[in-house]
């Protein structure tokens, strides 16, 4: 053990930089807008990306299994961790709105933390979610990971100016993204921000168009010398500026001519610049553009196939993020051998009713699939056995190679007998 703790020790604390500079701390963008978790979710493509993939993670079945010794694999209901994650990890919570919580702390922080309660044997019984923004992971003396959380007043009464607690690793469950070290994961929007910040000038720009009643900006000319500017400028604009002010008639005296000086936004490209940037930031998660409303290149033909690519390369790997974190944290080293925790995506796999029937057909004929097997997936109840629900049926015209005309040559045998 000490050979491992001066390993430990001799590395750094887990950290989310690039070298030696905090190279992707949010603030400002090259678009001049500044990026965070809360003004990155105003995009409605972060937010619509955000808000599929935490669904999805909330939405599915979440299981405990035991492994049999026939090689199979058994659900075990009765398990109190089976409860916790399948149905209600603390009292205030439901199991979909827990898992929606931490993935959108993982989609936006790169990190999701949970305080892990246990009673006496050192069973979880409660699984509370931690804001990872107050999080901050280090190493103990003896190389331990150590999970340092800040509560302000609101959360910790016994303060009024709240406090630093400090958690172990075995009272933590921690789902990090990718990252550098292995230990911490770094946010997809920081290291994105400034695509993000673009989408969120140009939405800034689009609005601040129509708010001056769709019309670019100019200047008035006057053929004289105006004694009051300002006064001419505020009489302009309180009479034609704004959306409820579009396509009134502009009265000019003295002389005056308007002059528009602003690009329109057609020759700006700024509906493709919008649209680039949804797929832009589809692109950072991972989402097909048909999820986010974008159908340009989406078709009846191919929609299907795009949902299942979804699943295998987008959804498939958070799955695995997930399992692995909880087996990790939650199951008792005196389980792990035996105890895992499985996500069943079999319901996304499917294809529509005609597919999935003739599936059952080939399973059904070839005899690895019975009644009750194809019942239980299509979520009904099964038959009994004197109804013929667990039997296991093979095709009357197949036989094995080696056995291919052995009736015949039963039959000539007897025949000369």
């Amino acid at each position: 053990m000490s050979i491992f703790s001066s390993i430990f020790r001799s590395r750094d604390k887990p950290q989310n930089r690039i070298g030696g500079g905090w190279s992707f701390l949010f603030g400002s963008t090259t678009s001049g807008k500044n990026v965070n978790e809360h003004t990155a979710m105003q995009t409605t493509a972060v937010y619509a990306c955000v808000r599929i993939l935490a669904e999805a993670i909330a939405g599915l079945p979440l299981h405990v299994y035991r492994y049999r010794l026939d090689g199979g694999k058994e659900r075990i209901p009765q398990h109190p961790l089976y409860y916790l994650l399948h149905n209600e990890p603390n009292p205030e919570m439901t199991s979909f709105v827990f898992r929606e919580t931490l993935m959108s702390h993982l989609l936006l922080w790169g990190n999701a933390y949970a305080q892990i309660v246990r009673n006496g044997r050192g069973q979880p019984v409660a699984l509370y979610p931690l804001l990872p923004s107050k999080m901050e992971v280090n190493r103990a003396n003896n190389g331990e990971l150590i999970y340092t959380y800040y509560r302000d007043y609101d959360e910790n009464g016994l303060s009024p100016k709240g406090g630093y607690i400090t958690l172990r690793k075995e009272d933590v469950l921690h789902i990090p993204g990718l990252g550098f070290d292995g230990l911490v994961g770094y946010s997809p929007i920081a290291m994105a921000k400034n695509s993000i910040g673009m989408s969120l000038a140009t939405e800034e720009y689009g609005a601040a168009f129509f708010a001056n009643g769709a019309n670019p900006g100019g200047v008035l000319e006057h053929p004289g010398v105006i004694k009051d500017i300002q006064r001419v400028k505020d009489s302009w604009n309180s009479a034609y500026q704004g959306s409820g002010n579009a396509h009134k008639v502009a009265v000019l005296e003295e002389g005056m001519k308007f002059q528009a000086i602003g690009i329109p936004p057609e020759q700006a490209q700024f509906l493709e610049t919008r649209k680039f940037q949804i797929n832009e930031i589809a692109r950072i998660f991972r989402i097909p553009p048909h999820m986010v409303g974008d159908l340009e290149k989406s078709s009846f033909s191919n929609i299907e196939q795009q949902s299942l690519e979804f699943v295998k390369y987008t959804l498939d790997p958070w799955v695995v993020r997930w399992e692995q974190s909880l087996q990790q944290s939650l199951i008792l080293p005196s389980e792990k051998s035996s105890l895992f925790i499985k996500f069943n995506l079999d319901g996304l796999l499917r294809g529509d009713y005609q597919s999935r029937m003739n599936g059952y057909a080939v399973g059904r004929q070839n005899g690895w699939m019975s009644a009750n097997d194809i019942r239980e997936l299509e979520d009904m109840n099964r038959i009994t056995t004197e109804e013929g629900g667990d039997l296991y049926l093979v095709n009357g015209n197949m036989t094995k190679l080696a056995d291919a005309g052995a009736f015949a040559t039963n039959q000539v045998k007897e025949v000369s007998k």
